[in-house]
């Protein structure tokens, strides 16, 4: 197939994102498809062909800005209308969070992964707690806060976060990934920074109780209609938290496959993992993370990731790799799923 694989993107993980596709499009060429780039800088400029694949190279940033296109010409554009399917790979806000999955619907091009709706849900944590909440979905407590009311009654606001929540707790922005702007708050001293480091990134700040010896477990689901959920993962990271630090740059940070869990609560993590999913109209692939209790072993859902991190050791594909589905079959599988939702939408009337 000729698939257009669009990565970078106006956000803060811009940088994860290229690392994503840089895996995916060896895969997708040693699958034998042929791959159109389609790159985005960070000052949201879009580039095809030699131009974008630019961008995945050390030196991406200053040929960048050496005088490259800002549209595609001619010819690349015609040959962006000839594409069988895109598949995003834009991590965080302007690429995960429905824009671009709407433009998608607009030129009415089969795409990778969850739509507009499941997309804009997961992305506003927030508004996915709610919608998991009605639902009867176990999470910690939490409170949203709007950065303006921060701005014009701080004082305000940091009283009603200490009345609802207690020490520690987790001050995160609402719509962002990759742990950016993440900080664990041990008592009254650090919640004026961590507030502040989140409101940098967002303009909804989300404020969660911390989970007492919390063990970070998740689970790739992968489908439409009938999903099927992987063996869970565990995360130990080598930070206090599994920060962007601990993600990326720390190499003590442990990933346990499958994880050291009784075979109920693995059954378990796998149940709540699809219904999530399915409450959140998902669609091709999600990345569903848990915090289990390490005292009671209660499990919270934390939240999903609609487009987790792709390289081949990114945890959403290890772990089905280790659920009998390697690399380049979950790609296929998830171009399959794309074009398969997009012929069944093709069937609907759009007349009377």
């Amino acid at each position: 197939m000729r698939v257009a694989l669009v990565f970078g993107g106006r956000s803060s993980e811009h940088e994860v994102s290229l690392r994503s596709a840089d895996s995916v499009r060896s895969a997708l060429q040693q699958s034998n498809h042929e791959v159109v780039d389609i790159g985005i800088t960070p000052a949201g400029r879009w580039l095809v062909g030699e131009g974008a694949r630019l961008m995945l190279g050390s030196d991406a940033v200053d040929r960048i800005h050496s005088g490259l296109p800002q549209l595609p010409d001619r010819p690349s554009r015609a040959a962006l209308g000839q594409v069988d399917v895109v598949f995003p790979l834009l991590h965080g806000p302007n690429g995960e969070d429905g824009s671009l999955q709407g433009l998608l619907e607009l030129a009415n091009v089969p795409y990778v992964g969850c739509g507009v709706l499941s997309s804009a849900l997961v992305m506003d944590k927030v508004m996915a707690k709610q919608v998991l909440g009605s639902a009867g979905m176990p999470q910690t407590p939490y409170l949203a806060v709007d950065v303006q009311e921060l701005q014009s009654a701080r004082s305000t606001v940091e009283a009603r976060i200490e009345a609802v929540l207690t020490y520690p707790m987790f001050v995160k922005p609402a719509n962002l990934g990759s742990s950016v702007g993440i900080s664990r708050v041990a008592d009254q001293t650090q919640l004026h920074p961590a507030l502040d480091l989140a409101a940098a990134y967002d303009l909804t700040v989300l404020v969660e109780h911390a989970v007492p010896q919390a063990r970070e477990l998740e689970v790739s689901v992968l489908g439409h209609h009938a999903p099927q959920a992987s063996v869970p993962g565990e995360i130990v990271p080598s930070n206090e938290f599994y920060d962007y630090e601990a993600k990326y740059h720390n190499p003590g940070t442990q990933l346990l496959i499958p994880a050291p869990v009784p075979q109920a609560m693995a059954a378990r993590l796998q149940a709540m993992a699809i219904q999530a999913f399915q409450l959140l109209r998902g669609c091709g692939m999600a990345r569903v993370d848990f915090l289990v209790d390490g005292n009671s072993h209660t499990i919270y859902l934390n939240e999903l990731n609609t487009i987790p991190g792709f390289t081949s050791v990114s945890m959403y594909p290890k772990l089905w790799e280790a659920s009998g589905v390697s690399y380049a079959q979950l790609i296929d599988r998830l171009l399959a799923i794309a074009l398969d939702r997009h012929a069944r939408k093709q069937a609907l009337k759009t007349s009377i």
